[in-house]
């Protein structure tokens, strides 16, 4: 087995150990006891960041400080589609990650699976979408630096009519809600 292949295993099976682990906290209710690991939607945090693209605003966006030894980072933020057709977000790239993904987490039965959605995030017009802790957001990985609370992390956002906008995401505390 050569060593990128068995890295690229190990941060995989890392990646879903971790977010198992996000699971059976949030069942047990015992979040207090894990920063970082909670994962409850709740409000931006204050100094979230903000851009206007076209009829798109986006709003309260943020990542989290990411914890000694996580391989990934989170990121989140909220899109509202103010026009009259659909737009799509069809990829996010940072100089802070080798890699961005789009994912969407959800409860299949009593587990929480996790889904790269490589045709992006769908923006209807009209509606807002919230990339959040407990659905759909952004995952940072092959991270450069690790994530560290008050720093910024920078993102180029794509979407498919919109165009991109470059957007400056403040890294929160790893348990900000």
């Amino acid at each position: 087995m050569n060593r990128k292949f068995a890295a690229a295993l190990l941060i995989s099976a890392t990646t879903l150990s971790f977010s198992a682990v996000a699971v059976t906290a949030q069942q047990s209710d015992d979040m207090s006891k894990m920063p970082g690991m909670h994962m409850d939607a709740g409000k931006a945090p204050a100094g979230s960041a903000a851009a206007k693209l076209g009829d798109l605003d986006i709003s309260g966006g943020y990542v989290r400080a990411m914890l000694p030894g996580q391989p990934v980072g989170g990121g989140y933020l909220t899109i509202h589609n103010g026009g009259s057709s659909d737009d799509r977000l069809t990829s996010v790239t940072s100089a802070a990650a080798g890699k961005v993904e789009l994912h969407e987490m959800k409860m299949q039965g009593e587990v929480m699976q996790m889904r790269e959605l490589k045709e992006g995030v769908a923006i209807p017009a009209g509606a807002t979408v919230t990339l959040s802790p407990n659905s759909l957001h952004m995952m940072f990985k092959q991270v450069k630096t690790p994530f560290k609370q008050g720093g910024t992390v920078p993102v180029m956002l794509m979407f498919d009519k919109a165009g991109m906008v470059d957007i400056n995401l403040p890294v929160v505390a790893p348990n900000a809600k």
